[in-house]
């Protein structure tokens, strides 16, 4: 059994914010299993590594003896939460969030212990909500506290439209945690309005409010933007193995170890600073650390033998391109539809002109890590970075912005 000391110690690696720490250290004092809730509306059918950062957090949680609680918000999910948004989110329908958490409730365990988790979905209880619950629930805060939440206020302040329904999806969040007397919920830095409202309501039910605890946003891969599967800068967590590990391999050596501190559960932050360390003496090569982050990542979405292939096919492909260590770093520019790739390769001075740039796709010359290119039309999306050869000899890893 671990220690209060030892615990915060797991619960803090990673975390940007607990409100408030001294709440989360008196229950743990009390000797229970905490019942630790994370939330979310199923409004895509895909999972990504951005989601992962929640369910490691829950995962860790399990292993310190609590209980997770994974609710799917397929109530809130036809509200649309208006989290960042600066007009009014399309609502899913009823059809689109039964699909959606049916592929959530396959891809958390990838993650979670089922003997541990308990899926909840807050359907439950509010479809058991009449009208004058409803306005009930709503007595219970005010319009002031709701307009100072940032993108309401911002939103208010530019004469921009804010929907009645939109005031609902804070206050139907916080009393989810109410329905589910949650001692801990988990959100990213963005959710901290909502979670805190489940702390008011809590408070305004009569029961002890729940520690509040935010997780960073995770970046993609481009390493500016937070992953987004519409971004095109994300890694799913069902893709093929082969694409997660290439994918994988093009992040930057700075941001692998936010990575390894948010995405890891075999490497402890001792471990991870002394990694870190080796790297930046030159005692060891960055590549190798990404390597091993690849494998684990791998492994736990899809087992050991398809991560371990993975890597054997990267760096096939990798000592067949012949790839250097050291290459030019780009970033270029794009539209909607991307950079065309012609314009990449001159852009990144991997030719002198579009024109060559043709010529070398034709012969067979362009690759995309380690891959020959045979689209010479293809266009590159923005939130991508991979390593671009033309010919033998000429390399550079470039992003698209």
């Amino acid at each position: 059994m671990s220690t209060i000391e030892e615990s915060l110690e797991v619960i803090k690696r990673g975390t940007e914010e607990i409100l408030l720490e001294k709440d989360l250290a008196r229950k743990l004092a009390e000797g229970r299993p905490l019942r630790v809730k994370a939330g979310f509306d199923p409004t895509a059918p895909d999972l990504h590594l951005g989601h992962t950062v929640l369910l490691n957090k829950l995962r860790q949680f399990q292993e310190l003896g609590h209980e997770a609680m994974f609710l799917i918000g397929d109530f809130t999910g036809m509200i649309g939460d208006p989290t960042g948004k600066n007009v009014t989110r399309k609502p899913l329908s009823r059809d689109e969030v039964i699909e959606n958490a049916r592929t959530y409730e396959t891809q958390i365990f990838k993650v979670l212990d089922p003997e541990r988790t308990l899926v909840m979905f807050n359907s439950s209880w509010m479809n058991d909500m009449d009208a004058a619950d409803l306005i009930q629930l709503a007595s219970r805060h005010t319009v002031a506290r709701m307009l100072e939440r940032d993108d309401f206020s911002k939103r208010y302040a530019g004469n921009q439209p804010i929907a009645v329904h939109e005031f609902l999806y804070p206050l139907i969040q916080g009393y989810d945690s109410v329905a589910m007397r949650a001692d801990v919920e988990l959100g990213g830095t963005d959710q901290k309005f909502n979670l805190l409202v489940g702390r008011q309501l809590q408070a305004s039910y009569g029961q002890q409010p729940q520690v509040v605890l935010t997780m960073p946003i995770l970046e993609g891969l481009d390493g500016v933007q937070k992953m987004s599967k519409s971004l095109n800068n994300y890694v799913g967590i069902n893709e093929a193995p082969n694409e997660m590990f290439g994918k994988l391999m093009s992040v930057s050596d700075e941001l692998m170890w936010r990575y390894y501190e948010l995405l890891s559960l075999r490497t402890s932050m001792a471990e991870i600073r002394k990694m870190q360390q080796r790297a930046e003496q030159g005692e060891e090569n960055p590549r190798n650390f990404k390597v091993m982050l690849a494998v684990e990542l791998i492994g736990r979405f899809h087992g050991q033998a398809a991560a371990d292939a993975a890597r054997e096919d990267f760096e096939r492909r990798f000592q067949q391109g012949r790839m250097p260590e050291e290459m030019p770093e780009v970033e270029l520019s794009s539209d909607a539809q991307g950079i065309a790739i012609a314009n990449l390769l001159k852009g990144a001075s991997l030719t002198s002109s579009t024109s060559e740039a043709m010529r070398m796709i034709k012969q067979g010359a362009v690759r995309i890590d380690g891959e020959r290119v045979e689209d010479p039309k293809l266009h590159v999306p923005a939130g991508t970075r991979h390593v671009y050869q033309v010919g033998k000899r000429r390399f550079a890893r470039v992003s698209v912005i």
